[in-house]
């Protein structure tokens, strides 16, 4: 069979994050992706003008329709805006059985518009991270999940990510990009294992929807059957590649997107 991962996520109209970043992501790894849409937002390189929610009645109805008929082998969340949705997606997910969910805690753009209801972090600690084979937080959204400040080194990255564990996940990838110095470290964090990734840090403004890319890579390298590590050891390169080629994609008057297909074009 194909491998399948589907995407549980908001739509970029600029498409350079979101459901979009997704797919790029999924097709340029040799995966086929499907989708859930949770919400439209009206965004550019700039920033999002207006968010339109999905209804959680019809994110159900997608969830189904997609889940019923093909074999999914992973999948990712994204955006998912509102306590409702968030609920149902957990609810759903167990009813289908997924197990393979990479979940990246999606709360504000890099714009800084604001892309989870404040309510809804309650929802997504409760019921959705207890569901998650991994979590992706960078440093700001590791704070809001634990009520607390950014992590501002590696031990303290570590601690954050096994607070996060204690939730009921099996795993945090808790990713340094906003970080300061000449790497940018993401920690793999399992119970009593870690793993430290290690890139050089890449002088861009280009790296819209680095983290949707990100996770959407874990996922099809999970759909196709890799073990967590060298999932996320493929995501890593994959997405610092695409962050080093992004200065070839030249699109918008903003931070601009990373270049998904750059061993293509």
């Amino acid at each position: 069979m194909t491998a399948v991962a589907v995407t549980i996520a908001g739509s970029d109209s600029s498409a350079g994050a979101g459901i979009q970043a997704d797919l790029k992501t999924f097709a340029a790894l040799g995966v086929y992706g499907a989708t859930i849409i949770t919400a439209l937002t009206a965004q550019n390189t700039r920033g999002v003008a207006a968010i339109h929610e999905v209804p959680p009645q019809f994110v159900d109805a997608q969830i189904d329709a997609v889940f019923s008929d093909l074999e999914v082998g992973a999948v990712k969340t994204g955006m998912l805006s509102q306590a409702a949705v968030i609920e149902t997606v957990a609810a759903r997910l167990a009813r289908h059985g997924q197990r393979n969910l990479v979940l990246d805690p999606v709360m504000i753009a890099g714009s800084g518009d604001r892309l989870l209801a404040p309510g809804a972090i309650d929802a997504l600690r409760r019921v959705l991270i207890p569901r998650a084979l991994i979590v992706t937080p960078n440093l700001p959204e590791a704070a809001a999940l634990l009520e607390g400040e950014a992590a501002r080194n590696e031990a303290e990255m570590r601690e954050q990510a096994e607070r996060l564990l204690a939730l009921g996940c099996r795993a945090v990838l808790i990713k340094g990009g906003h970080a300061e110095g000449r790497e940018s470290v993401d920690l793999l964090v399992e119970p009593g294992h870690m793993v430290r990734l290690a890139a050089d840090r890449i002088a861009t403004r280009n790296t819209h929807g680095s983290g949707c890319t990100l996770s959407a890579a874990i996922a099809a390298a999970l759909a196709k059957g890799a073990d967590l590590v060298a999932a996320v050891r493929t995501a890593k390169d994959y997405v610092t590649a695409a962050i080093a080629a992004a200065e070839r994609v030249k699109v918008g008057s903003g931070p601009g997107p990373t270049h998904h297909f750059h061993a293509w074009w």
